[in-house]
């Protein structure tokens, strides 16, 4: 009699991250899972005990392993494992409360550029700040909600946050117009992503959940690459 073999279910090395990471793992625990229920459903349309019982048991995944090592076969369950507990810790809620005020900031700063700033560069700089901060802003307050710390503060002043401008610096920001305005927003605003930046660093080494790890990387990586624009217009 003609037996299936299950299928060994291959993924492709994430290339921005390294073996071991939760990011890494939770994506082969994706692939895993689907694979799983494709087999189940072949092993429900062939009627046979034999089909049924390995789809039970569920696909491997080879896990590509890191550069010099050889790669590792996971059981679907041993993936889940792998995967481990991603529940938030404080540093993910402390980034994420401090996150929103400081993005805040930022589109009140660009928000000047339309009427105030001369340089037509850096009124799209300004517009393409305010158009990805604001949503990121949604994203977090949504985090926040679906994991209780919607409402709740940490003891850390807003203020006092890396990168932040001051009131003076702001009120001297709002009175300034044309090549002055210009130059004193790209000023401000490098030293406020550099500020993001070194937020979005520390949580990334001390938090647990992995969206507010994906949402961190992306700031790192974005708000870098408006650094090193920001200083080429200076």
């Amino acid at each position: 009699m003609f037996h299936r073999r299950t299928p060994t279910l291959r993924t492709r090395p994430l290339r921005t991250r390294p073996l071991g990471t939760r990011s890494h793992v939770r994506a082969l625990t994706a692939a895993a899972a689907t694979a799983a229920a494709v087999l189940a459903l072949g092993g429900c349309q062939s009627g046979t005990p034999d089909a049924a019982a390995k789809a039970d048991s569920g696909p491997s995944v080879v896990a590509p392993g890191k550069p010099g090592e050889a790669a590792e076969t996971l059981s679907a369950e041993e993936a889940k494992k792998a995967l481990g507990d991603d529940s938030p810790n404080s540093a993910d809620f402390a980034y994420a409360q401090r996150m929103i005020e400081h993005h805040r900031q930022a589109l009140e700063m660009t928000g000047l550029a339309k009427d105030r700033a001369d340089s037509g560069p850096v009124k799209r700089l300004a517009e393409r700040i305010g158009a990805a901060q604001g949503p990121e802003i949604g994203a977090m307050e949504g985090w926040l909600k679906k994991n209780g710390g919607a409402g709740k503060h940490t003891d850390h002043d807003h203020a006092a946050m890396p990168g932040m401008a001051t009131k003076a610096q702001l009120a001297e920001l709002r009175a300034a117009r044309g090549d002055a305005f210009d130059a004193l927003f790209l000023k401000l605003m490098i030293t406020h992503h550099q500020g993001a930046v070194a937020m979005a660093t520390e949580v990334l080494s001390e938090g647990n959940n992995v969206l507010v790890e994906e949402m961190a990387n992306d700031v790192v990586a974005q708000q870098t690459s408006e650094i090193n624009r920001m200083r080429g217009m200076s």
